[in-house]
């Protein structure tokens, strides 16, 4: 792993270069880190010279080679879509309570099957207050639903897995973007090597993002057109739709992408990852299927899952066309190489000469990812 430093650096390599996405990996952790509004700011210096905050951040001397070693046996390559057993086509099974779900719903099916197995006795989730999204540690299987559908927003996600360890909770469940997943992975290294430091994350489900967006200017922007407390899912159609759908108690608020992409924190146009690609289990939309979710499978445990939420008639699958995975391994494989571009000329990859990275990636997968010219 890098080497590892402390809050001081964090500030000057994260908050003062723009990179903060607000995940909350380090909320709820140390008492100097506070989110309002989805904005993380340090509230007061501290001294130390090495800290978790800094070690679990996705955004600071994230070495990609070490977690993918640690985690899949083999040396980061860059491949899109990560390192993974299968693809599949997945939705809710009818043991599953009815609720409004993002999708097919497979993200909560898996969470739930695994409270109701005891493989997991809190998850970490996204819930809102008003408009804002924020941590919602549940701790029963029934309160999961209460937090289905995609928010759109950066949320500090990970402050309940951080509640959940300091509440002592042995087998922890969490549900997040592929930042946050990047962010668990280092958790899960526990890169102090300290046992008091250990984070019991039993399941990690990532989610397939582009981009998030920035909850205050999203709140700026609707002032005026829907009241927070009215609006009940937010959804964006795939193309040719072009728009972000925001459904309200009086009916569906169309706004079109135009209005809603400048609204992209610039840190997210430097994440190489589509899929989540260090989770267990990896959720995403099944274009041109709807009430269906795309399933990578990546881990052992998060295969049993699979199969158990299966047996217990939670979830269904089906066999993934290769066209369709071809076509998500493009649109993943682009990402990574935007954002490379973007990193490299921030000059935010390997950095040297007394500059850290934002992230550290082998010469041959950078090779890779960017197509020979």
């Amino acid at each position: 792993m890098p080497q590892l430093f402390g809050s001081k650096e964090l500030v000057e390599d994260v908050h003062e270069r723009d990179l903060c996405i607000g995940c909350g990996a380090c909320v709820e952790l140390c008492p100097y880190f506070k989110n309002y509004r989805g904005k993380t700011a340090q509230l007061f210096p501290c001294s130390l010279p090495q800290g978790r905050c800094f070690a679990y951040c996705p955004k600071a001397e994230v070495d990609l080679d070490a977690l993918s070693r640690h985690f899949w046996n083999t040396p980061y390559d860059a491949r899109p879509l990560g390192v993974y057993q299968t693809i599949v086509a997945a939705r809710a099974g009818d043991a599953m309570p009815r609720a409004k779900y993002q999708g097919g719903g497979t993200a909560s099916a898996l969470m739930v099957g695994a409270m109701q197995r005891g493989l997991v006795d809190a998850a970490a989730l996204t819930g809102r207050q008003g408009l804002m999204p924020a941590p919602r540690l549940v701790t029963r299987w029934q309160d999961v639903a209460a937090a289905a559908g995609s928010q759109f927003m950066a949320s500090p996600t990970l402050a309940g897995v951080n509640m959940a360890v300091r509440q002592g909770h042995k087998r922890i469940g969490v549900v997040g973007t592929p930042c946050q997943m990047l962010a668990v992975a280092q958790m899960r290294v526990n890169p102090l090597e300290k046992k008091e430091h250990q984070v019991p994350v039993a399941l990690a489900i990532g989610l397939f993002c582009n981009w998030s967006l920035d909850a205050r200017q999203l709140s700026t922007l609707l002032e005026g057109r829907v009241a927070s407390d009215a609006i009940r899912g937010m959804d964006i159609p795939p193309p040719p739709a072009n728009v972000m759908n925001v459904e309200t108690d009086k009916g569906t608020l169309a706004i079109p992408l135009s209005e809603i992409k400048p609204l992209i924190p610039h840190t997210c146009f430097t994440c190489l990852d589509m899929t989540s690609e260090f989770a267990d289990l990896s959720v995403g939309m099944y274009e041109g299927r709807p009430g269906w979710n795309t399933l990578v499978v990546r881990s052992e445990s998060g295969s049993r899952l699979v199969a158990a939420a299966q047996a217990d008639g939670l979830l269904v699958t089906e066999a993934m066309p290769a066209e369709v995975i071809a076509h998500l391994s493009a649109a993943a494989a682009a990402k990574k190489e935007r954002s490379l571009r973007i990193l490299l000329q921030r000059g935010l990859v390997n950095s040297v000469n007394g500059q850290r990275a934002a992230v550290r990636i082998p010469p041959a997968a950078i090779a890779r990812i960017l197509p020979k010219t």
